[in-house]
């Protein structure tokens, strides 16, 4: 394949330049109001939600959108797909027709990869939102799945996108408000759990439905003129707040360097680097020199890029508000078509979460060799998710379910690294014992803090967790654990942490590494464990105050030996 040029790429939607009236209490008051708004989609969501991985692991996002795509509120959930869902609803309202083929009442799909930035078991719902007959914007939802017909629940060895799932490139599953009944029995023909499917297929609508609902009460309240005043003044202070970080770094370009196990088909590591450039208090996220597109499903397609570059900045830099558009406008994110981070169709995606969830390591990799205080030591750089699929025994039924773990942070100037955390799924949880036990064939014999996992440091690294399944039937799982094969590093002297693992213990005595595999069946008694990562060191371990290294000891996240050998000055 040719190799084609970079391209630049706008992360946030450019100022209108245009001078408002609202003043700055009222723009306060509408932004809490959509952040509201959002919050009241999320929680109507999980409520009618039927899986734990929807309603327990809250693998999903919601957002609104004004008519020109711009973020207006988010509710915090899944921070990866946030800074997707404009290119999704872009393409579903493109693939109907244009916004005048749009009615009051419609609901579209999409799942089309290229589009949605993931594998199709993401869907995107959007619903436009008219007022007074007038298009206003979208609500928009996008929900983890669990089937939808690829060629496995979840695979790590896909070759083409075609494998990966149904397309629905765009279509109307209500129109008008009314049902479009060959879609929908279309959507549950094609999924091994239909009944799932439907439970949050129609969840979905009903977030969408609400966010509407409560969007219209925003701009009936306030009227639409000061409605869009304040939304103008919210994105300028946005930008503001994000400027303002970058002024403090030196002007210069900075590059990161990371590296995934292998691509899910062939065995060998590929090391990629990021570089950030920053000038003035404008920043560009350059991705040109990465590996071209890969044969297996590591490739992140264009929007989760250009998520993760707006996860990584707004995380960074954007003093714990709730992101919205303008937020993401000082960032240029630049790519090159046909690359790992800007593949084409059909280029195998379904693992897209995980080469985005490591840029964001990178970015910060990058920025370190700048302004190391800002950031933190690499955390376990991944999500080590687990999907497990069969048949019940008593009943014959399918059944599947899926979770993404924790690993451990990085450490930074200031504090030791949390615990049982996540960067790009932050606001994701894993299931609860009891509703995995009610649910599922399996018992959990083992969860815990993994000691010594955490990277050493004048400020520890957070600890991963052990986690062990025993099955009590007869189970398949797919395993998705990268950075295996190296350490989280840490920062000014910080130790590396333990990298992530799984393993498969047969009732035969036989053990299997599994950190990435598909289909692999786990028979009555076997044991399934997962590792997870700790988070990297920060500072020299012998500027660690024996104190810290006390109550270390006492609170069980080292043992003696690793205290001896990491921190001899706390038995001197």
């Amino acid at each position: 394949m040719k190799r084609r040029e970079p391209v630049i790429h706008q992360a946030g939607v450019p100022s209108k330049g245009l001078v408002t009236n609202s003043d700055p209490i009222t723009t306060e008051v509408v932004r809490h109001a959509l952040n509201s708004a959002a919050n009241q989609m999320k929680r109507a969501l999980i409520r009618t939600a039927f899986s734990p991985i929807i309603y327990e692991v809250l693998d999903f996002a919601v957002a609104i959108y004004d008519r020109e795509l711009r973020m207006l509120a988010q509710a915090p959930s899944l921070p990866i797909f946030m800074g997707t869902l404009n290119f999704a609803v872009a393409e579903a309202v493109k693939n109907v027709g244009g916004e005048g083929k749009l009615f009051d009442g419609d609901v579209l799909m999409y799942n089309w990869a290229y589009g949605t930035g993931s594998h199709p078991q993401d869907m995107v719902i959007v619903m436009p939102v008219f007022f007074k007959e007038e298009l206003i914007g979208y609500t928009a939802i996008k929900g983890h799945w669990l089937d939808i017909a690829a060629k496995d629940p979840y695979c790590t060895d896909t070759t083409d996108v075609f494998q990966e799932g149904t397309v629905f490139p765009g279509v109307k599953i209500y129109k008008k408000g009314e049902l479009n009944d060959d879609i929908y029995r279309m959507v549950l023909g094609n999924s091994r759990v239909p009944k799932a499917v439907s439970g949050d297929l129609d969840a979905q609508v009903t977030g969408c439905r609400v966010g509407a609902k409560s969007f219209l009460e925003v701009v009936e309240r306030f009227g639409l003129e000061t409605y869009r005043d304040a939304v103008e003044q919210m994105f300028d202070h946005g930008e503001t707040i994000i400027r303002s970080f970058f002024e403090k770094i030196p002007d210069g370009r900075y590059v990161g360097h990371g590296e995934m196990d292998d691509n899910g088909v062939t065995t060998d590591k590929i090391p990629f680097e990021i570089a950030v450039e920053v000038k003035g208090s404008n920043v560009r996220i350059d991705f040109s020199n990465v590996p071209d597109e890969q044969g297996g499903p590591v490739n992140s397609p264009l929007p989760s890029t250009i998520s993760a570059s707006r996860v990584a900045i707004t995380m960074l830099a954007g003093y714990g508000e709730s992101p919205h558009e303008g937020h993401f406008r000082p960032i240029e994110v630049v790519t090159r078509p046909g690359s790992m981070f800007d593949p084409l169709p059909p280029a195998p995606c379904f693992l897209y979460g995980w080469p985005a969830l490591q840029a964001i390591e990178v970015i910060y990799n990058a920025i370190a060799k700048a302004l190391p205080a800002s950031v933190p030591a690499s955390s376990g750089g991944c999500i080590c998710s687990v999907v497990w699929w069969g048949t019940r025994e008593a009943t014959g039924e399918a059944w599947a379910d899926g979770a993404p773990h924790p690993v451990g942070q990085g450490a930074w100037d200031g504090g030791d690294g949390g615990t049982m955390l996540h960067i790009a799924e932050s606001a994701t949880r894993f299931t609860p014992v009891e509703v995995w036990e009610a649910r599922n064939p399996w018992i959990v014999d083992r969860l815990a803090l993994a000691q010594n996992s955490g990277g050493p440091g004048k400020y520890r690294g957070g600890a991963g967790i052990d986690l062990h399944f025993r099955m009590t039937e007869d189970t398949y799982i797919t395993t998705v654990c990268d950075r295996s094969k190296n350490n989280p590093w840490g920062l000014q002297d910080g130790g590396e942490a333990r990298p992530n693992n799984a393993v498969v213990r047969l009732p035969d005595g036989s053990v299997h590494n599994v950190p990435k595999t598909t289909r692999f069946l786990v028979p009555k008694g076997g044991v399934l464990e997962l590792h997870t990562g700790g988070g990297g060191g920060y500072g020299s371990p012998s500027e660690r105050s024996i104190e810290s290294v006390k109550a270390d000891l006492a609170e069980g996240y080292i043992s003696e030996d690793f205290a001896r050998e990491h921190y001899p000055h706390a038995f001197q």
